[in-house]
């Protein structure tokens, strides 16, 4: 079987576990109303309206009646059916009459699918000819949650149904594994535990604050990213967190993200400010600001300066989601003939960035929805060209690639680097975008060869996007265990009792003086208790000082991931951990 044809048997039986759900649910709550159910990545939900609230040990009993559901050989069948008799079908579910009503008016056909004949639903498919295509071992009904009817604040809060669901119980026991380590790995509890930042409730959601151990490591990775930008030939630059709504409104948006913005009141001008959600708008007036000639191109910058968009509380996850942020940020504005020389630089970079941070990665070019142009900017023509230069040059590259329609950015098609971390789960992290469209809005000029007056090209990138969100992401990938070049403490010193603190200060202080980050734990508690709270920190190194190394001038070594390793002079010491650290090995 082929791997699209795979995965679309996988989707069927996804969503055709959704509707067996919602046929366990009305048996056990008859009046139960009832929402949607899709499929997503790893399974599928349903939402309903519930009499009460869902227990948890009842999860296993709708997994229960699922089974039994699944052992019965069910035959699905879809079927046409009229407004009318679809209203009738529904008259006591009020969100399917939303639906319903939705669809007549957008013309759109009215389908409804039977599952034996226990359960009737509105849908358009697809799903198994019968249950006896599902593996009854091979999904789990998770967990529940509270969502509103349609996302909307103002409609009713359903109960959330989620279910894993995979083509062979074995894959399920491996997803189950997989969430366990993550659950262990979970930034948030690891970020608490680590030092790394906290959240107030006087603050607000959303807004972390970051101590000390996790300012370093977000200044270790902005460090990192613009030595590579410095590679590529960009300079970095500083813009304002405020911004004139005119500027979001050439832009384009304005109106396709003022929802999403936070507007900033003065007490002086009536003028409409906000706090920017992107850098990009900002750079098109740093490139505005000289005559430019051909010569001059590609101008590259790159920024760094605080973001903030304004997300749903519910939708704020630690540092994956964040109201304030940084990127990574760049703009290359350059001339057409210029265009794949400069999306290739970025692509070696972003390679370079993933190797050092040990995560696999795909390319995903992500291109216009063809059925919803209105939400893009620019004319047909400039798409077809735009995505036409990104799709050959990574053929012509032999990059393996995978296409996807409707996830480009509004302004132009781009890469999006799609890395795995040590789970296997995916994040989307780099980006490249190809965008003719922001500098025509801005009337962005330069002087050609000719005299003529030339519209350059915007070339958008980030290296790992937000620092903060990739932080997150970090914390994860190496579950707290970060290579020595990025961990906040890189060596801790210990002396085995209170005479050897002299010698393990004096370790210490030169450590310190060849830019390594080291600490002391003082023998005020016992040897075996300050040992297990270096490792429980994860420390890289742990260095312990006793009588005889003191005398002799020399360490004995213990490597958190290779244990320990022995006496070691202290100048080698220095010399192989300052390697490690100019390696970012």
């Amino acid at each position: 079987m082929q791997r699209d044809k795979q995965d679309k048997h996988l989707d069927n039986i996804r969503h055709s576990l959704a509707h067996l759900l919602a046929a366990s649910v009305l048996k056990k709550f008859p009046k139960a109303k009832l929402g949607i159910g899709p499929t997503i990545e790893t399974g599928f939900y349903y939402d309903f309206l519930l009499p009460r609230p869902l227990a948890e040990n009842e999860l296993k009993e709708l997994e229960k009646e699922m089974r039994s559901l699944i052992k019965a050989n069910l035959p699905f069948k879809g079927e046409r059916v009229t407004p009318a008799q679809a209203r009738k079908i529904f008259k006591d579910q009020p969100f399917k009459l939303e639906l319903i009503n939705e669809f007549v008016k957008e013309k759109k056909p009215l389908t409804v699918y039977r599952t034996g004949e226990v359960f009737l639903d509105l849908c358009r498919g697809g799903h198994v000819k019968n249950t006896k295509e599902i593996d009854p071992e091979a999904f789990a009904l998770k967990s529940t949650a509270g969502a509103y009817w349609r996302g909307d604040e103002k409609n009713p809060m359903l109960t959330r149904i989620y279910g894993l669901a995979f083509a062979t119980s074995k894959e399920l026991q491996a997803h189950l594994k997989m969430l366990e380590e993550a659950e262990k790995r979970d930034h948030r509890k690891l970020g608490k535990e680590l030092g790394l930042f906290v959240f107030s409730d006087l603050v607000g959601p959303g807004l972390p604050l970051y101590k000390p151990k996790g300012t370093l490591m977000l200044q270790k990775i902005k460090e990192y990213s613009n030595e590579i930008r410095n590679e590529l030939g960009y300079e970095e630059v500083h813009t304002p967190q405020i911004n004139k709504a005119e500027l979001f409104k050439t832009s384009g948006h304005y109106d396709k993200y003022k929802e999403d913005m936070f507007h900033v009141r003065s007490n002086y001008t009536e003028e409409e400010y906000f706090l920017k959600p992107m850098n990009c708008p900002q750079h098109t007036q740093i490139y505005a600001s000289e005559t430019r000639s051909y010569k001059d191109l590609p101008i590259r910058i790159a920024d760094f300066a605080n973001l903030y968009r304004d997300e749903k509380p519910g939708e704020l996850n630690g540092l994956t989601r964040l109201r304030a942020f940084s990127q990574d940020d760049g703009h290359c504005f350059c001339r057409e003939d210029q265009i794949e020389g400069e999306l290739s630089k970025l692509l070696s970079g972003i390679n370079q960035v993933m190797k050092t941070y040990k995560m696999d990665y795909t390319v995903r070019l992500s291109l216009r929805d063809e059925k919803n142009k209105n939400k893009y900017l620019g004319d047909d023509a400039i798409w077809k060209k735009s995505q036409k230069i990104m799709k050959e040059l990574l053929e012509n590259k032999k990059i393996k690639f995978y296409s996807a329609p409707g996830e480009a950015a509004f302004y132009g098609p781009k890469f999006d680097l799609m890395a795995r971390d040590s789970l296997g789960r995916e994040w989307q992290l780099s980006t490249i975008q190809l965008d003719f469209n922001m500098p025509k809005r801005f009337s962005l000029e330069y002087v050609g060869a000719d005299g003529k007056k030339y519209t350059p090209v915007m070339i958008h990138s980030a290296l790992v996007g937000s620092r903060e969100r990739f932080l997150g992401v970090l914390i994860e990938h190496f579950a707290g265990a970060f290579p020595l070049w990025l961990s906040p403490v890189q060596v801790v010193v210990i002396p085995v009792t209170e005479k050897q603190n002299k010698y393990a200060y004096s370790v210490n202080e030169t450590l310190k003086k060849y830019g390594i980050r080291a600490e002391v734990s003082p023998a005020t508690e016992t040897l075996g208790k300050r040992i297990r709270a270096a490792e429980t920190a994860k420390t890289p190194y742990v260095l312990i000082v006793g009588e005889k190394e003191a005398s002799a001038k020399t360490v004995s070594l213990r490597s958190y991931r290779r244990g320990q390793e022995g006496e070691i002079a202290l100048d080698e010491l220095v010399s192989r951990l300052q390697k490690e650290i100019a390696k970012r090995s």
